[in-house]
């Protein structure tokens, strides 16, 4: 199938280009650039210098089976006639397509170009919308901090799908990634983004207060019953060793995310930790996990490298 980029040079493009190289699949048909137009893809990328692929003016786009649009915020929604005109998937990483109506566009961006359009996207987490996820046309991948968020809290409510306000995760001020999580997880969160010294990394420590009792064998139930079968998931047990939560550098260059929790039964508190690769599993990795299970492919194809360790300074 072939596979095209817009938007290749920056890091999300490039990690695309990087996961489509290594897919059974795919084939880099075309990698678009206007500022590097006419070099090759391994000029800007230089892990990709193997690659006989030249960066190409955005506005010359080929037909291709899948295209992924690494741009930033209102390049899509200007754009996706194209897209949707140059290829029958279309994956969009930027937060274009990412909320479902015009209010929510409103309330956290500055409205939104293509309303109509709105409804057409589906989400790309698939552990949250599989089934919606084959055939589908449009494909809005998530933002990094609500993807680690969603992981985290995800099976507490659909453990209680009916009582989704009796939980309530903090952290103070606001972020537009809060509209991600209060829309698919159905109740109010706020949280503060940290910036630090790290390209690959993105982390969320969730604050829960249960207001009935709740015990680790029940949470342990809820996080395995949610995520046993999930290839990219996977629970840190919170027992010994230096990586006893989830951390960022465990999962590092893999579409991994790992997640724990922690009970503080005297506070009636519940903290969970999530750790993603924001690059990986908060972007490229995410989007063509939901590229293959549209296209009819083995979910986990291109996708199965393990994460690096260590990475970062020691």
């Amino acid at each position: 199938m072939k596979a095209g980029v817009v938007g290749a040079s920056g890091f999300t493009g490039g990690e695309l280009c990087r996961l489509i190289d290594g897919h059974p699949e795919f084939d880099l048909a075309q990698a678009t650039s206007r500022e590097y137009a006419n070099k090759t893809v391994g000029h800007v990328h230089p892990n990709l210098r193997h690659l006989d692929v030249r960066f190409s003016e955005p506005d010359e786009l080929e037909s291709v089976d899948v295209l992924f649009a690494a741009t930033p915020h209102g390049v899509s929604m200007s754009h996706i006639d194209a897209f949707r005109d140059a290829a029958d998937t279309v994956v969009d990483l930027s937060a274009d397509f990412r909320l479902p109506n015009e209010a929510a566009y409103d309330e956290w961006y500055d409205g939104h170009e293509r309303p109509e359009l709105l409804a057409d996207a589906e989400y790309a987490l698939p552990e949250l919308n599989r089934e919606n996820l084959p055939g589908a046309d449009l494909i809005a991948a998530g933002g990094c901090n609500a993807t680690a968020s969603i992981l985290g809290l995800l099976p507490l409510f659909e453990a209680n799908p009916e009582r989704s306000g009796v939980v309530r995760p903090y952290a103070p001020t606001g972020h537009r990634h809060e509209a991600e999580i209060a829309e698919f997880l159905g109740f109010d969160v706020s949280f503060t983004v940290h910036a630090v010294d790290m390209i690959r990394g993105a982390s969320a420590t969730c604050h829960v207060f249960p207001e009935e009792p709740v015990s680790k064998g029940d949470l342990w139930g809820a996080y395995r019953g949610s995520y046993e079968d999930e290839p990219f998931v996977r629970l840190a047990s919170g027992g010994g060793g230096v990586y006893r939560y989830p951390e960022p550098k465990a999962v590092a260059g893999s579409n991994v995310a790992e997640v724990g929790f922690e009970l503080d039964p005297a506070n009636r508190r519940l903290v969970v930790f999530s750790a993603i690769d924001n690059m990986m599993k908060g972007s490229a990795g995410q989007a063509v996990h939901a590229a293959n299970i549209a296209l009819g492919l083995d979910e986990t194809a291109g996708l199965e490298t393990t994460g690096l360790h260590p990475v970062g300074a020691p």
